[in-house]
């Protein structure tokens, strides 16, 4: 029987095992298919507080699983495969091996949704992102594309002109997801131009480890051009990882927990943390807080019921 046990092992989940850890309440964390959650594709982490020179990603998540394990957090590969959430204790399947747990601690993230292109993945971290805020500062006075059509490219695409000479924001189809107010933002941005009916084929340059270009194709007339850039942010969503959830806490549409306060779920003794209930901030930072947050609750709870 668990205390506790944590899904996920980004910062989120990383913090609230330190948090629990310290508590002495022994957590379970079980890493996931992406350990170190969104940080591990980020190179250089610049706004973390504590770290002047900045620190790279995959670093700072190790170290807070570091800081874990010194006061005896567990770590386990894999992920949770199945869960019954029905009753507590809770049952939780990780990869084949069933476990116990007085409380859940639901930290899996969300997973950012990519185009697809094996050049787009090998150059992730190095020039091609997913996090405007994040990366937005390397690119002063550079060339930038965004790729998305919803509300969140249109932010990032303003964000990225306080940076960049200029910004592209490419969009398969002529017209957009995004709200009027956004749109209209967009569009009064001198800095930002506009490549509608236009797909991304290929992310140039994988053999430099660079984003130097990419090669554009106009959907309507099949024209292909070749256009230079030095970021490439790509815009159009996120996935949280709860499908192993489903129908059995509350979820909004696009599978984001709902928060009922704090930390707390709509199931008694189960707690979220991070990307998996955050679609505004999706900051180290934030989860980092959000996970602190999520244990120092799991903690009370379990006091208060004389564990």
């Amino acid at each position: 029987m668990r205390n506790v046990v944590i899904v996920g092992s980004g910062c989120a989940g990383n913090t609230a095992a330190l948090y629990t850890a310290r508590a002495n309440l022994q957590p379970l964390v079980v890493k996931g298919y992406e350990a170190g959650g969104q940080l591990s594709l980020t190179t250089l982490v610049e706004n973390f507080p504590g770290f002047p020179e900045g620190i790279n990603g995959p670093d700072l998540v190790e170290n807070i699983k570091k800081q874990a394990g010194n006061f005896g957090a567990e770590y386990v590969e894999g992920a949770v495969t199945e869960a019954d959430l029905s009753r507590r204790p809770f049952r939780l399947n990780i990869e084949g091996q069933w476990e116990e747990a007085r409380t859940l601690i639901i930290a899996s993230g969300a997973s950012a949704r990519w185009l697809g292109l094996e050049s787009e993945q090998k150059l992730i971290g190095h020039g091609v992102s997913s996090c405007a805020t994040c990366d937005g500062f390397f690119y002063r006075g550079k060339k930038i594309m965004v790729v998305g059509g919803g509300d969140s490219a249109m932010e990032e695409a303003n964000f990225l002109t306080r940076f960049g000479e200029e910004v592209f924001l490419v969009h398969r189809r002529e017209g957009f997801r995004a709200s009027k107010i956004m749109l209209e933002r967009a569009r009064r941005n001198p800095r930002i131009r506009f490549l509608t009916s236009t797909v991304v084929e290929e992310i140039y340059d994988v053999s430099m480890n660079l984003v130097t270009g990419v090669r554009l194709r106009n959907a309507v007339t099949g024209q292909v051009w070749d256009q230079a850039v030095d970021g490439f942010f790509v815009a159009i969503g996120h996935i949280p990882n709860t499908s192993v959830f489903r129908g059995q806490i509350e979820l909004d549409a696009d599978g984001y927990i709902i928060s009922k306060g704090g930390a707390r779920t709509s199931v008694t003794g189960v707690f979220h943390a991070g990307d998996v209930q955050d679609r505004v901030y999706r900051q180290a930072i934030t989860a980092a807080g959000a996970g602190c947050m999520a244990a120092i609750e799991a903690e009370r709870f379990l006091e208060a019921e004389g564990h």
